[in-house]
């Protein structure tokens, strides 16, 4: 139920948003002498869907380091635990110490 209430807030907006804006607009890529037509509204939240992405792709590239230091950091903890538990269980065994005469 959030879900859809959560997905309604967004949409409608967007929703507005595209019906108000309903003129074309010429979109070209300028070495090229190729163009498109499209509405005002699918040329501005297309531009918007690209730059989201972008910047998530920039936010994920720049987390790749931290999270190979996260890793290495969680191998190291392992190791160091398992090298605890066996000290532990050396220290724990008892000692046989020899018979006094």
């Amino acid at each position: 139920m959030l879900f859809l209430i959560v997905t309604l807030v967004v949409c409608l907006p967007l929703v507005v948003f595209a019906l108000s804006n309903t003129e074309l607009v010429r979109l070209g890529l300028w070495p090229l002498d190729y163009s498109l037509e499209v509405h005002l509204s699918v040329a501005i939240l297309g531009a918007m869907a690209i730059a989201f992405f972008l910047g998530a792709l920039v936010v994920w590239i720049s987390a790749l380091s931290q999270r190979r230091r996260a890793r290495r950091a969680e191998n190291l903890v392992r190791l160091l635990e398992a090298q605890v538990e066996d000290l532990k269980t050396r220290i724990a065994a008892p000692l046989s110490l020899p018979p006094v005469t």
